[in-house]
């Protein structure tokens, strides 16, 4: 969702009008309208991992998708599609196929998931993150490497020069290192339990901004107070930060995340090193984002089943060792790409004039 809405930030810049399609009832709602652009929605389901018991309904779903998008396209008449998946997306790429409409798809992963395989068939551009998510595309021609586009309010912290604001922000002290742990938007249960059960030994000479999740934050509070004060003083507990979530970002030293997309756009803008602990399904994307980064020497991969025992110590390691630290912040810095969605505004930019001038 992130990635769309960067891109739509630079498109917002020109006189084009703007519509995005989501899902009855999606979590995109909120962040879309409160963004200023055109939400409507439609019936969708996904296929991918669904039992035999869900299955026909979630068809059924798909297929009334499908007739919902055609009748959304002949009513605004784009000049090209966006796509960055979800099986949302799924129905709108196979009507915008047939009415014979520009699509660009942006893989914002290592490689695509299941609904952006299908939308790449269909896709005159693929945009991707890195050289290395290219392969197993039927057409290579059709591929850009964009790399991750970011939001321009994060951008306006990724600066050296604000890291000291950035702790400020937070009341945090300058001259200790400081580690920011998050999960997601719906937080990560075992990087949050872990962070628990390792903050007497994180806090003795560190400083921790940790955001849970919203449906992890009822049980971290009650747990928060017992700390002792000087504890309290060096960590700092959010269940979501939308707008400050660059300052956290320029705050910290270290990460400790899942292996998301969004790590590909944010952690290099800020040259910030990670320590990466996929889900622990093993097939997961996650653990092609985090190889990724690892190979380049940006981040230190954690097996999920290894973060109970295994955090701090990783944590501290990394930490103490100077010059591994400031390669993988130098790796990780090399690997931001700053003008992703200007690349990837200009090339929709382009395929909608090809498409009326046609």
């Amino acid at each position: 969702m992130y990635p769309a809405l960067a891109v739509l930030q630079e498109l917002g810049e020109t006189e084009l009008e703007l519509l995005w399609v989501g899902g009855e009832g999606g979590m995109e709602e909120q962040l879309v309208t409160r963004a200023g652009y055109q939400l409507t929605t439609l019936p969708a389901a996904g296929l991918h991992g669904v039992g035999l018991a869900q299955l026909p309904r979630n068809l059924w779903q798909l297929l009334r998708g499908y007739f919902a998008a055609r009748r959304i396209l002949r009513q605004f008449k784009p000049q090209a599609l966006f796509f960055t998946g979800g099986y949302v997306a799924a129905p709108v790429a196979l009507a915008g196929s047939r009415m014979g409409i520009p699509t660009l798809a942006f893989v914002p992963d290592a490689r695509p998931g299941f609904a952006l395989r299908f939308i790449a068939r269909f896709a005159d551009v693929i945009a991707i993150i890195a050289p290395e998510a290219g392969a197993g595309y039927a057409r290579p021609a059709r591929l850009q490497v964009s790399g991750y586009p970011v939001r321009k309010e994060l951008a306006a912290w990724a600066t050296g020069a604000r890291r000291a604001e950035a702790r400020q922000h937070f009341g945090l002290r300058s001259d200790l290192p400081t580690v920011l742990v998050f999960g997601g938007s719906k937080g990560a249960q075992n990087i949050n339990r872990a962070t628990l059960a390792a903050l007497s030994d994180l806090l003795q000479d560190k400083q921790v901004i940790h955001i849970t999740g919203e449906a992890n934050w009822d049980a971290l509070q009650a747990q928060q107070a017992a700390l002792t004060p000087a504890q309290a003083a060096r960590y700092r507990a959010f269940p979501y930060l939308h707008a400050d979530m660059g300052a956290a970002l320029a705050a910290a030293d270290l990460a400790v995340c899942r292996a998301g997309a969004s790590i590909f756009g944010e952690l290099p803008l800020f040259g910030l090193p990670a320590v990466l602990a996929p889900i622990a399904f093993k097939q997961h994307i996650q653990h092609d984002n985090a190889a990724l980064l690892a190979q380049r020497g940006a981040a230190v991969v954690l097996a999920d089943e290894q973060l109970g025992s295994e955090l701090a110590p990783t944590v501290n390691r990394v930490l103490a060792d100077a010059a591994q630290l400031q390669a993988m912040r130098q790796a990780m810095a090399a690997i931001a790409t700053p003008d992703a969605a200007a690349a990837i505004a200009a090339r929709l930019r382009q395929l909608g004039k090809a498409a009326a001038s046609a």
